[in-house]
């Protein structure tokens, strides 16, 4: 998508449509609107077309109703944006502007708007062999053109597009996504956007003790992979090394604790985690943040093969520690569990880590809030406002040391499961003991990262959570 700033009467816009943010409680007036009394509310997300306006340039003026004006910011323009590009992509509408407010005409809200428009034309149907709409060029419309605005729009083509990709790692099925084409993704990245790329395969992994990733990716025939890209600053004077790790499961069927047949089919998205972290690195690799940034991504399939790990087997971590595995469908805190102690290795002082860990986690939370776990809460603080500012929901949620003894063994350091109760903490509880000291937070995206329903600004299918949290995460840093 072709993505624009322009300056100038509104009224000379040449395009398709032209989106025009409407408020309750706010009459407007241009545009004829004043005829649609009663029918033009200003409700969030209520979109109503005007064909042919007198005086307009526009072919088509939309009313995007924005809510209560007191109520909106950049996170309500992003997702208002992406309801009238779907709405208007649904109607072979190509070429769209926004009108940017006077009142939100921030490069916040400029930023935020060409997200949702290129959020908002994404739909995970890359097999469908049927004529696809996309939308080929969005402008944002505002009364002055100044630089900064200019590069809020870039900035937000740059994030929309990372997270968008994130999207399509995640759409892809399992037989043409294995850990093997996730380092191919990772590769391309690194060579197009000048990260540096190192790929961990299973002989070094075995040298460095990997127990627990190697026992997960045994029962496959694939074979896994640890991806690290590396993002390093022109200078930096924090000292901070900003740590990004993701689960990378390309499908789960639980292993020899299988997963039931119904909904496995979703499990290749096991690996959005991963996805994510591969995003926000290729965005943080052309924003430039003032501080490295590594990102870590063990990358695995989940087979019930006849070499697959079995309950009761005992693995040994990096770090040293024994593993019982209690059950085998707990595998992406094992490898996770590796990771984490890898990116210590290599010098991380600050390490954050997303996976679709546990189904505990959507039962506490549903599918709204990420459950947000940290042993320390100088960088939980910073990665919940970054979170606030992208309008990506996160909770946090208790780590309370007491809950270790739900992991109690009698035969290794800890079992890789705590039972039923508190499952998404006991998870969390887990990979906190191979973060140790160094300050981490741990983001359970289970029930965020994919919409079984499609929202007015977001089709069905995977989210792109939380590439646009952890962008401003590491863009914030110095700040």
């Amino acid at each position: 998508m072709q993505i624009t700033l322009e300056s100038g009467p509104l009224e000379r816009i040449d395009a398709e449509a032209l989106i025009v943010p409407v408020f309750e409680g706010r009459p407007e007036s241009r545009f004829g609107a004043a005829d649609l009394a009663g029918e033009v509310t200003g409700k969030s997300l209520e979109l109503t077309i005007l064909h042919h306006v007198s005086g307009v340039a526009a072919i088509r003026v939309l009313l995007a109703g924005g809510g209560k004006p007191e109520k909106f910011n950049a996170a309500e323009q992003r997702r208002m944006v992406g309801a009238a590009v779907r709405h208007l992509k649904s109607k072979s509408v190509k070429r769209i502007a926004l009108a940017l407010d006077p009142g939100y005409a921030s490069p916040e809200f400029a930023q935020a708007a060409v997200e949702g428009a290129i959020l908002g034309d994404y739909d995970p149907d890359t097999y469908k062999t049927d004529e696809k709409k996309a939308v080929q060029s969005f402008s944002v419309a505002a009364a002055a053109h100044g630089g900064k605005l200019e590069q809020a729009v870039a900035r937000g083509k740059i994030i929309g597009e990372a997270q968008n990709y994130t999207r399509a790692l995640v759409n892809e099925p399992a037989n043409r996504l294995t850990p093997s084409d996730m380092v191919a993704a990772a590769q391309e990245t690194a060579i197009h956007y000048g990260l540096e790329c190192q790929i961990l395969e299973r002989d070094e992994m075995a040298k460095l003790g990997m127990g627990a990733l190697l026992g997960v990716a045994q029962g496959s025939a694939e074979p896994p992979a640890l991806i690290v890209l590396r993002y390093q600053p022109a200078s930096s004077k924090s000292g901070a090394h900003l740590g990004l790790v993701g689960k990378g499961v390309t499908f789960d069927t639980g292993g020899i604790s299988i997963k039931p047949a119904d909904g496995m089919e979703k499990m290749k998205y096991d690996m959005a985690g991963g996805a994510a972290m591969i995003g926000a690195m290729r965005a943080i690799a052309q924003l430039k943040p003032a501080i490295p940034v590594t990102a870590f991504v063990p990358c695995v399939e989940n087979m019930p093969g006849s070499r697959a790990q079995r309950p009761g087997d005992i693995v040994t971590a990096m770090s040293g520690k024994s593993i019982e595995v209690i059950n085998t469908d707990a595998e992406g805190r094992l490898i996770l569990a590796d990771a984490l102690t890898y990116a210590r290795s290599q010098g991380c002082t600050h390490l954050v880590d997303a996976a679709t860990l546990t189904g505990a986690v959507v039962v506490a939370l549903g599918h709204l809030h990420v459950g947000l776990f940290s042993n320390d809460d100088g960088l939980r603080d910073r990665v919940l406002s970054a979170s606030k500012s992208e309008g990506e929901r996160m909770w946090p949620m208790p780590l309370d040391e007491d809950y270790k003894d739900y992991l109690k063994s009698a035969f290794a350091d800890l079992a890789n499961v705590g039972g039923r109760w508190g499952g998404a903490i006991t998870a969390a509880i887990f990979l906190k003991e191979f973060a140790e000291e160094t300050p981490w937070v741990h983001l359970d995206i289970a029930g965020t990262a994919w919409l079984d329903d499609a929202k007015p600004y977001l089709a069905k299918g995977p989210t792109g959570l939380p590439v646009r949290t952890l962008v401003r995460l590491a863009l914030d840093w110095e700040a």
